[in-house]
């Protein structure tokens, strides 16, 4: 997962373009990068770390130029070297930068597709400079620089690419490019402020740059803005069964954002009521005192969740503002050891109590069994764990690093199995009916998501041999035996 952010403004875009990933930062804290374009020139710095630690007065004064594009990178394909870094670039034609969120499903066969076919090299072990080879190779098929001309390359794209994909290009001579899956897996939202234009992964990037959102751009859709403020859309694929990932909903996005005219916060706040009516069905007369959330996803829907039940709500735990987001952490090692520097908890509300502890998922599983011996060790005689999601089972493979069945603690277990081995009490999960009616609310009864992690149905279709081929590369074994060498 990554966050993409794409400004053509009527000043200098790269303070902007810093401020908008800084929103972003919970998509991807592995590296960050801003390339902007300067007449003839692609001003490009990037490098590993937070956006802060990358960016510094020097660097943000050579950003010059009023259209540019920025990337906060989450590693899900590639290694986790500083040449992985986004945006990519290729000088030809004209003059490409990309930056890409998502994962595509087809990338070694569109690898040896672009060395031979399209007689262009790949200098890295990354999806998205794949893509960007393809869209450029499309592109200069067209021996035309014109909306017109990028809208007919990105027919080409879609036809060639698989998987889930949301992308910003910097064109030099054009302007900005964005274009989404024809599934619109990935989110990717358009706003406007004046005669100023920006796309984002999340509304939030819109907000806090006083841009007004205007729509999210539409699976299979392309849209060109130029260098002098002119918006040109068009559907650049076939019509595809649209689903969102519903894990954006879940756990990624901010509750502040709006993803699909969808609230983030009103959907977690509904997974609690759905969860906390489970509850009640199950166990009618529980014992729980005390709902606890694990901070932060999780705090929309045990509110509500308390609410239902009837119980108090506390903050049990105090989180470490400076440790990043445990999902997103590059190994299992690192994440084991990020819980305790991560949270620390509050004695007073767990002893002698029964707590009921609230998650927004389990995937790992990991985190969860350290932070129920952490509520047992702050005194609670009994714990209790939800989890706003259902099991997850199956690898994601469009841009979320589940890759590898065997390091997803429900895969192959009953949830039985998964209580034991979690050292809780009891545990309960959120049903799939019940998380997706959730998400599309009242509002969108019966709205499709990509629900492939909780239910193995892949709507892009997937390669017999393709989850063997990402465990090999993408495994938390894999990444340690790269990192060693």
């Amino acid at each position: 997962m990554c966050g993409i952010v794409g400004i053509v403004g009527q000043t200098e875009v790269a303070g902007l373009l810093y401020d908008g990933l800084t929103m972003l930062q919970h998509r991807g804290q592995d590296a960050a990068g801003i390339a902007t374009v300067h007449g003839s020139h692609l001003r490009v710095h990037k490098g590993n770390g937070l956006v802060r630690d990358v960016f510094d007065s020097k660097s943000m004064a050579l950003l010059e130029g009023k259209v540019g594009i920025a990337h906060c990178r989450y590693p899900t394909a590639g290694s986790e070297g500083s040449d992985e870094a986004q945006p990519f670039y290729v000088n030809s034609p004209y003059g490409i930068a990309l930056a890409h969120n998502g994962n595509l499903t087809n990338t070694e066969a569109l690898r040896q597709e672009v060395f031979e076919q399209d007689r262009r090299n790949i200098n890295t072990g990354s999806d998205s400079e794949v893509l960007l080879n393809v869209f450029a190779h499309e592109l200069d098929m067209q021996k035309a620089l014109s909306p017109e001309a990028a809208f007919v390359a990105l027919e080409g794209v879609n036809r060639r690419a698989k998987g889930g994909y949301a992308v910003v290009c910097a064109v030099l001579g054009l302007g900005l490019v964005a274009f989404r899956d024809p599934h619109g897996i990935r989110p990717l939202v358009l706003g406007k402020r004046g005669n100023e234009y920006i796309v984002a992964s999340e509304s939030v990037a819109l907000d806090v740059l006083g841009f007004e959102r205007v729509r999210d751009v539409e699976p299979g859709e392309g849209v060109v803005i130029t260098d002098d403020g002119q918006l040109h859309a068009r559907q650049c694929a076939p019509q595809a069964e649209h689903a969102t990932c519903i894990f954006e909903y879940v756990y990624f996005a901010r509750p502040d954002s709006m993803i699909e005219n969808i609230s983030v916060h009103k959907a977690r706040m509904r997974m609690g009521v759905t969860l906390g009516e489970k509850i009640l069905r199950e166990r009618p007369q529980h014992d729980i005192d005390v709902v606890i959330p694990i901070p932060d996803t999780s705090r929309d829907s045990a509110l509500e969740l308390a609410n239902v039940l009837g119980v108090k709500y506390r903050e049990g735990f105090i989180k470490n503002r400076y440790v990043g987001r445990t999902f997103i952490m590059p190994g299992q090692g690192e994440r084991a050891k990020s819980v305790k520097r991560k949270l620390n908890p509050i004695p007073l509300e767990f002893r002698n109590r029964v707590v009921l502890l609230v998650d927004d998922s389990i995937v790992r599983g990991t985190t969860s069994q350290q932070i129920v011996q952490m509520a047992r060790d702050a005194g609670a005689k009994k714990v209790y764990l939800a989890s706003a999601a259902p099991p997850v089972r199956h690898p994601n493979v469009y841009g979320i690093d589940m890759p590898s069945r065997e390091e997803l603690v429900a895969h192959n277990r009953t949830e039985k199995d998964v209580e034991e081995l979690l050292g809780c009490d009891w545990l309960i999960y959120q049903d799939l009916a019940d998380l997706e009616a959730a998400v599309a609310g009242p509002k969108f009864p019966g709205r499709k998501f990509d629900s492939s992690c909780f239910n193995g149905e892949y709507i892009t279709g997937i390669a017999p041999d393709y989850f063997e081929r990402i465990k090999q590369q993408r495994s938390d074994d894999a990444k340690k035996k790269r990192r060693a060498s």
